[in-house]
């Protein structure tokens, strides 16, 4: 298969640009298995598609205050953005300057924090944070939350909360999972009332995210590294909901990856490390039997993703509906409920 095959128009207005005011305001599009019709709803309506004995599974990586900004020693300007902790004071990070910093040559962050350049890891620079001070604390004062590269301004005070699901618990994200950004307190309560289970896995969703892909033919696509944990309690948990003929629901794309990552022999065993893994078109996904959603990229590996759960052409006809009806797409956009080709 070719990038080209997951081409689709979007009118740049319907890229969202900022979160709505209450995040369970969201619509939802209803995927069912061709020929079944869409169905236009909001996720306030998403216990009605659920019943008692089934499990969300959501991601509780939490975001880091990734995007610094800082100077070389020869006083040009720089901007960093984290792909990944690495160790205790060292990440690895893209950095955008007008001439690429040498190794073992220094950066000052504009809040003072001094980071040397260790070398280059293919288009990532390895960076190590010159302080004895945790690095939590030195990125909560001095870095900004990295807001998508397609939203259209800088990031202010509101997105610290609102890029950040209300569940997210493990630091080391650099881009949030947005389809938990529509779930709030009152709607996680109405599915607890109705008896849904809730489980979690970590996925540190990457900057790799956002690249696009340079190949056109899939097969010659190398996925970026994330690392990942699916730990016992929950493949515990998915043997008993499937055992009890409960259904398991992924909040997200980074669920499906953590979870095909840690299948061995068709069976959910706890995993904990990195994932390349690549899903698209004639890969089986087997881990889930639906999916909540946001809507992706052209061309994206994640659009490839819920491609090969719903079908390809299934879920270009879901876009074009969703542009038709003007639903709001990307981070901070609307979802969709999708459920897999017959």
């Amino acid at each position: 298969m070719k990038k080209s095959d997951f081409h689709f128009d979007l009118p740049p207005e319907l890229i969202a640009q900022a979160p709505l005011p209450v995040r369970s305001d969201s619509r939802l599009l209803v995927v069912p298995p061709s020929p079944a019709a869409f169905a236009d709803h909001g996720m306030r309506e998403l216990p009605a598609f659920l019943r008692a004995g089934d499990l969300l599974v959501f991601n509780d990586t939490r975001v880091i205050p990734a995007r610094l900004f800082g100077v070389k020693e020869t006083g040009g300007r720089v901007e960093i953005l984290l792909e990944r902790i690495t160790g205790a004071h060292e990440v690895r990070a893209q950095i955008g300057a007008s001439k690429s910093p040498k190794p073992q040559s220094r950066i000052t962050l504009d809040e003072g924090t001094k980071l040397t350049v260790l070398g280059r890891d293919g288009e990532f620079y390895r960076l190590r944070f010159d302080t004895d001070e945790p690095m939590d604390k030195v990125l909560l004062r001095a870095g900004r939350m990295p807001l998508p590269p397609y939203i259209a301004r800088e990031a202010d005070i509101s997105d610290d909360e609102r890029y950040q699901t209300v569940f997210a618990k493990n630091q080391g994200a650099v881009a949030a999972p947005t389809a938990g950004l529509h779930f709030d307190e009152p709607l996680l309560d109405r599915l607890r009332a109705q008896g849904v289970e809730f489980g979690h896995v970590t996925l540190h969703v990457g900057a790799g995210t956002f690249q696009p892909m340079r190949a056109e033919s899939l097969d010659e696509h190398v996925m970026h590294r994330e690392w990942l944990n699916v730990g016992a309690e929950l493949c515990a948990q998915v043997a008993r909901v499937r055992a009890a003929g409960g259904r398991v629901i992924a909040v997200g794309t980074t669920v499906v990856r953590a979870l095909e990552s840690a299948l061995q022999g068709g069976e959910l065993k706890p995993f904990a490390g990195d994932t390349q893994i690549f899903i698209f078109p004639g890969y089986r996904i087997r881990s889930i039997d639906a999916m909540v959603t946001n809507f992706h990229l052209p061309e994206s590996t994640l659009l490839m993703l819920v491609s090969a759960f719903a079908g390809r052409e299934r879920i270009l006809e879901a876009y074009a509906h969703a542009v038709r009806e003007k639903y709001r797409f990307f981070s901070y956009g609307d979802a969709m409920l999708l459920y897999p080709s017959a």
